[in-house]
């Protein structure tokens, strides 16, 4: 992500300023004040992911206000979902008043206005209204409504908005617009979810949406070695056909990829130096690898070293 504010950056008197300028070319044009304070404190960072983008902040105790005035002077016409890290986030929009807490999803859009008062820090996915499949008169029903994000979609999309935010350099710059449109599909089936309008999101944008859930389910019971292409198909309501044709349109099969999964983790522990003193067997079995013979196997062919070999080399290069 790029860092494009830190209130450490100015004096005392011009942080509140400047936040508000980054503000209003980062996101949209508000007003501030503080609350309880005299001295601003806060952070912005964003990642652009084609045409949506992605911010993570900070900030000490504010209020802001959007004005119709504010609208007619500045308006970027994008919906804002806001996952809330820490704190307390108030917003009034839409003739409703909302408090959320942490781990609380927000969608409010720029072309309304609003009153909100928040201290903490939050991530903010942003997006333009026209790439929501989905009729702006029932976002009514969802603006300024504070929604669960630590289960279901909810929180496949809060996991979504964290791991980029967390993990973003790892990405080049051609994954930023198909993140972004994984981001958009999340976005779309978590509020269609929500509004009982499933069939308004497009069936390309629910298959993409569906296999994020399937994936991060799988991730989830990497340790189970019982797991089967079944009991995943049935965890989801789908056959266990529909299931390897949604695998197969990203050029893998269901085993090979949870194969792949289970060994990246593996390889991952053998390298921590935090669990060098557990058994490269008992490492296998906690991803799924009862028989050490096979897991050697698997492991030898898809990273040409062994498994205590590749340990090795791994302490020897610390």
């Amino acid at each position: 992500m790029e860092n494009v504010f830190d209130s450490r950056d100015h004096t005392a008197r011009d942080a509140l300023a400047a936040w508000a300028e980054v503000i209003r070319n980062a996101v949209m044009l508000t007003t501030f004040r503080l609350v309880d304070t005299d001295v601003f404190d806060g952070w912005l960072k964003t990642m652009p992911l084609g045409p949506v983008q992605l911010s993570a902040m900070g900030y000490s105790s504010f209020c802001s206000i959007r004005t119709p005035k504010l609208i007619r002077a500045s308006d970027p016409e994008c919906l804002q979902i806001s996952l809330i890290r820490s704190g307390s986030h108030v917003i009034e929009q839409n003739r409703r008043s909302a408090t959320a807490g942490a781990s609380e999803l927000l969608l409010f859009d720029s072309s309304r206005p609003f009153h909100s008062c928040a201290d903490g820090g939050s991530l903010l996915f942003q997006f333009p209204r026209p790439l929501l499949p989905l009729p702006a008169h029932h976002l009514d029903r969802v603006i300024a409504r504070p929604l669960p994000g630590d289960r279901g979609l909810g929180r496949l999309l809060a996991d979504f908005m964290i791991t980029m935010t967390e993990d973003g350099a790892c990405h080049t710059p051609r994954d930023a617009a198909p993140l972004g449109m994984v981001g958009l599909d999340l976005a779309a089936a978590f509020l269609a979810h929500h509004l009982g309008r499933e069939d308004d999101v497009p069936a390309d944008s629910r298959q993409r949406a569906l296999y994020v859930r399937i994936t991060s389910f799988v991730q989830q019971h990497l340790g189970n070695p019982d797991l089967t292409p079944g009991d995943i198909a049935a965890a989801h309501h789908i056959s266990v056909r529909s299931l390897h044709r949604l695998f197969q349109q990203h050029g893998v099969s269901v085993c090979s990829w949870m194969r792949g999964q289970r060994l990246g983790r593996c390889r991952r522990d053998l390298a921590d130096p935090l669990k060098r003193h557990i058994p490269i067997r008992t490492i296998a079995a906690r991803w799924g690898f009862v028989r050490p013979a096979d897991f050697t196997r698997a492991f030898s062919a898809l990273y040409g070293t062994s498994p205590s070999e590749y340990r090795r080399q791994a302490f020897h290069n610390d």
